[in-house]
């Protein structure tokens, strides 16, 4: 059951980057064909590079029985994640301070977390500004509804 959730999360993973990544092919293009740049700067994100590790088994001396592992069958199954280093160098990993990890935008409310004269308002607009596009250009079928992270990186 558990490597089904793990399969799971990849799978989002996957399907979110490329959601963002349509989104900067939609701004790139309507950059191209302006006449003139923005009149803010585009802001740079990406998500934590993640993948499944799986184990298989391959001890033919290993563990018998009906709940043994088959010979070169998956054994385990991990999702391994980017480490997210902080301003400080740190990765927060026993404890401390997290405060530039911040919830964006959450899945049940629209509005940006940030309140207009909050630390990050202008990367909450833009991320859901890139809602908008997501909904927009799938058709209404999808977007990222739970931004949330540390710029450059975010998770939904």
């Amino acid at each position: 059951e558990e490597s089904i959730k793990l399969v799971q999360e990849a799978n989002i993973l996957y399907w979110s980057k490329a959601l963002l990544n349509m989104t900067y092919n939609y701004i790139h293009h309507c950059i191209s064909e302006s006449t003139d740049p923005p009149p803010f700067e585009i802001p740079i994100l990406h998500f934590v590079v993640a993948g499944l590790v799986v184990a298989y088994s391959h001890h033919p001396g290993g563990p018998t029985g009906p709940h043994a592992p088959k010979l070169g069958s998956a054994s385990a199954m991990y999702l391994a994640e980017e480490l997210i280093r902080f301003d400080d160098g740190s990765d927060r990993i026993s404890g401390g301070d997290s405060k530039k990890f911040m919830k964006f935008i959450h899945n049940s409310n629209p509005n940006p977390f940030p309140e207009p004269s909050e630390y990050r308002y202008e990367m909450a607009e833009f991320l859901a500004f890139t809602q908008h596009v997501q909904y927009s250009n799938t058709n209404g079928q999808v977007y990222i509804s739970d931004y949330q992270g540390k710029s450059p990186w975010i998770q939904s």
